[in-house]
């Protein structure tokens, strides 16, 4: 048992846990690198830490995970890198029938994020929730700033049934102009029934639309959006304590403002999971298909995206744990410009499969040594951007990290 800490002045009661870590990562191209943004082999010495808090208010919940640090190049080509942060706030009322959560989802990377919280690739290995599916294509040095800020209330109307509305608003930018600035809003609200204890339905309608300030066309005081809406029937079971598969299909129509540029269309739109979960080993794969506004490249608006994911996680003893994680992502879009242009084309399919594996052993009480492997392929018939993967990377790395066990704080 770890004994109660008290907690610093203004630091209510929770559980707080951190990590410092000191690492050397080296990153190999392989394949047809022919972008700009890879210039060869590059070592890297990365100092950072990672820290999770949670009160332990039952009706005030609230959250904070933090990863952040600076890298450097010791040998190889010095671009890419620098500082790189994350942040996640959530913070929670509970009602007697109802419940209101917020939460803001920040980050500023030097490159696309792929493995752990951090999204650096052998950075930490702190919890951290699913990735974000249909994320942006697999880039190289390019820096990029996100927030997405998420608000939901959910009412019971009775003893198995909830109404739910959620929402959110998010930007991504580019701050050296390697990408298409990204403003989204969107309004979700939706139903859900429990059937009985082990089986429940929902229904929901989600409504999305994608502005971007900044795009530069030939014809004057032109602009584009486009709007996505979405109507989702979902089912799930839980087969029993460990087990749980959830599925959730309907329709999607897509609305640019401009059909010269992205033509309206109807597609289907999916998201599936299964997560497994026991004391020393989980397990989570998912499915997820839909239509986006973007991928933060201009030949990528209107973008088709399918992507399957999934993580592991295995305890060995008490002080070994090894973990994977993987994805294969396919996205499709358009591309924009002059509006008089006539008929859309559509481009390449991009194709990016990436995945890592690490491995961590505990050094007595307070440190831990940690090994990771990281690829990343990305390929398309299209030429690639300069700033994206373009054939095979690989990362691996190794750290020694200050880790000690969670401190339960009370007053």
């Amino acid at each position: 048992m770890v004994p109660a800490a008290t907690g610093p002045t203004g630091l209510p009661a929770g559980t707080l846990h951190y990590d410092l870590r000191f690492s050397q990562m080296t990153q190999f191209y392989g394949g047809s690198q022919s972008n700009s943004k890879s210039q060869g082999d590059t070592t890297r010495l990365v100092a950072s830490g990672e820290m999770t808090y949670s009160n332990s208010n039952g009706s005030r919940p609230f959250s904070v995970t933090y990863s952040g640090g600076d890298m450097w190049a010791i040998s190889g080509y010095k671009g890419g890198s620098g500082v790189f942060q994350h942040m996640l706030i959530s913070q929670g009322i509970l009602g007697k029938r109802w419940s209101a959560r917020v939460s803001d989802n920040v980050s500023y990377m030097p490159q696309a994020a792929t493995t752990g919280f951090s999204g650096i690739p052998g950075v930490g290995d702190l919890p951290t929730p699913p990735s974000e599916p249909g994320g942006s294509i697999l880039t190289l040095n390019t820096r990029s700033v996100r927030n997405a800020v998420n608000p939901s209330f959910t009412r019971r109307i009775n003893f198995a049934t909830d109404f739910t509305v959620g929402g959110s608003y998010r930007i991504v930018r580019f701050p050296d102009g390697e990408g298409v600035d990204i403003n989204q809003v969107q309004v979700n609200p939706g139903v859900s029934r429990r059937l009985d204890a082990f089986n429940s339905i929902t229904g929901h309608y989600s409504f999305s639309r994608y502005t971007y300030p900044g795009l530069v066309y030939t014809t004057p005081n032109y602009s584009f959006s486009m709007q996505t809406q979405s109507l989702m029937f979902g089912y799930t079971r839980m087969w029993n304590r460990r087990f749980r598969t959830t599925v959730s299909a309907g329709p999607q129509w897509v609305q640019p403002s401009d059909t010269q540029a992205v033509p309206s269309s109807v597609r289907p739109a999916v998201d599936a999971s299964a997560a497994y979960s026991t004391r020393t080993t989980s397990f989570r794969v998912g499915y997820n298909q839909g239509t986006s506004g973007g991928e933060g490249l201009i030949h990528q608006l209107g973008t088709h995206v399918y992507d399957v994911n999934g993580s592991i996680s295995r305890q060995f003893g008490r002080n070994l744990t090894i973990s994977g994680s993987g994805a294969y992502r396919r996205t499709q879009g358009y591309s924009v410009g002059d509006s008089s242009t006539g008929k859309p084309q559509e481009s390449s399919p991009i194709n990016s499969p990436f995945g890592g594996i690490s491995a961590t052993e505990r050094l007595g009480r307070y440190f831990r040594l940690s090994g990771n492997y990281t690829v990343m392929h990305q390929s398309s018939q299209d030429q690639l951007p300069g700033n994206a993967v373009n054939g095979l990377v690989q990362v691996v790395g190794f750290s020694i990290g200050y880790n000690p066990r969670a401190k339960h704080l009370k007053k």
